[in-house]
């Protein structure tokens, strides 16, 4: 296949080294000419692992070429890679400028270009950036329309500097967002021998991903240096405590706690976090990352009271109050605090949850809920048909199967408010909601 790379920085040089080696032609277009005459000597200009040998195998065999006009390369090939970089600017904002710069190259190109052609950019973009800056300086220089005469795709890159190579052959997930299925499976070609899961999704969720990934990245950084900050503070070696923690394959390293919902709670979260920060302060240790986790959470309580404000009516029934389903420990229930709020506004509350008894409650659990919601006995109901009755706004606290059934039975004008995700497909929920439906994070 020809294939024209639009930008020979870090990823346009891996992605044409690479994709020459599996015998495909690459044209890399760079404005800067001493790039170009690297790469035609044979030479990386970059340092990478692997890249320079790579790159004079794939110009020796006429495999990899570059110059610095794009006109050229783009007519003259099936699919054009966008590799160029979008920098921040003093703001934080991304500059844009080489990604319009080479989007209209490429438009120019595709007026004259004979058949059709997929664009792909592999260029990290904030949401909306392909439909809203690149389709649109695309259709309007080639006069052509997308998902007739080109395609469009966002394809995200999972590489490390220093280990780029390997990462290209060996990546978690090829993933491709595409406009239609036509370019997605012309992209999904170039992959047919990279082992790893091949998944198509929606332009927007693509590029979010790279953004999901790498603050996920930055994130799991800044927080083992401040758990080795604390634990240097308090003498303790931090690289035990971090080799024994990534032992923890079931919740620390895993896919546990990362599914979008409601706030945490319980008796062990909270209270755990509250007292590192406090710890963290007596040391006189400086742990922004653990120190905004309860406020967060808290800004996650206070999103769920605006969305019951701007639903109308004043009459909410609370589906499930404990902190999770399967369990009768409100301690903490970010459900609790969310009703105490909704009390202390007017709101008329009822509340059905099949697991809290009041006459089972003992214990600390009992002296929380009596601190905090003392009047629990006058909202409790005990007949979910009731509540499903007497609402305007239905919330939904936990995933209970009881209250999935319940939602067959919503009547005209009523809203609900998920925040648990009830049901995975979406579709499912919006159909037979028919508008009535509003998720926290989706």
């Amino acid at each position: 296949m020809n294939i024209a790379i639009l930008g020979m920085g870090y990823v346009g040089c891996v992605s044409a080294a690479c994709l020459a080696k599996q015998g495909h032609f690459v044209t890399g277009v760079d404005v800067n000419p001493t790039k170009v005459d690297l790469i035609n000597q044979g030479k990386s200009p970059i340092v990478e692992q692997y890249l320079d040998e790579m790159i004079q195998d794939a110009t020796t065999h006429g495999q990899l070429r570059a110059m610095t006009t794009a006109t050229d390369a783009v007519q003259q090939s099936d699919i054009s890679l966008i590799c160029v970089g979008t920098p921040s600017r003093e703001d934080g904002s991304q500059d844009l400028q080489h990604l319009q710069g080479v989007s209209r190259d490429i438009g120019r190109a595709l007026r004259v270009h004979p058949a059709y052609h997929t664009v792909v950019i592999r260029s990290t973009l904030l949401p909306g950036t392909a439909e809203s800056v690149v389709l649109p300086l695309i259709e309007e220089e080639s006069d052509k329309q997308v998902g007739q005469d080109f395609g469009l795709c966002v394809n995200p890159e999972f590489m490390r500097e220093g280990s780029a190579v390997e990462d290209y052959y060996n990546p978690p997930l090829t993933l491709i967002g595409a406009w239609d299925q036509r370019s997605g499976n012309e992209l999904s070609a170039l992959y047919e021998n990279i082992e790893a899961p091949l998944m198509q999704t929606t332009i927007r969720v693509a590029e979010m991903l790279k953004f999901a990934s790498n603050s996920f990245h930055a994130l799991k950084v800044g927080f083992a240096n401040e758990i080795g900050v604390l634990c240097k503070a308090m003498g303790i070696d931090s690289h035990e405590v971090m080799d024994l923690f990534m032992q923890d394959t079931r919740l620390n390293i895993s896919t546990q706690y990362l599914r979008p919902g409601f706030a945490f709670g319980g008796s062990c979260l909270p209270k755990d976090v509250r007292a590192i920060v406090n710890k963290a302060k007596m040391l006189g240790v400086d742990a922004p990352i653990l120190q905004a986790i309860l406020p967060s959470n808290e800004g996650h309580i206070e999103r769920a009271f605006n969305m019951v404000r701007h639903a109308g009516g004043k009459k909410v029934g609370i589906l499930g109050l404990s902190f999770k389903g399967g369990t009768d420990d409100l301690r903490e229930s970010p459900m609790v605090h969310l009703a105490e709020k909704l009390l202390g506004k007017g709101y008329k509350l009822s509340i059905y949850d099949p697991n809290v008894s009041l006459s089972r409650i003992i214990g600390a659990n009992k002296q929380y809920i009596d601190q905090v919601l003392p009047h629990l006995a006058e909202l409790l109901v005990t007949d979910l048909d009731e509540v499903m009755e007497q609402a305007d706004v239905l919330l939904i606290g936990n995933r209970t199967a009881e209250f999935r059934d319940a939602l067959k039975r919503v009547k005209d004008g009523q809203q609900v408010i998920d925040l648990v995700r009830m049901e995975k497909n979406l579709d499912n929920l919006t159909d037979q909601l028919d508008g009535h439906y509003q998720g926290i994070c989706w």
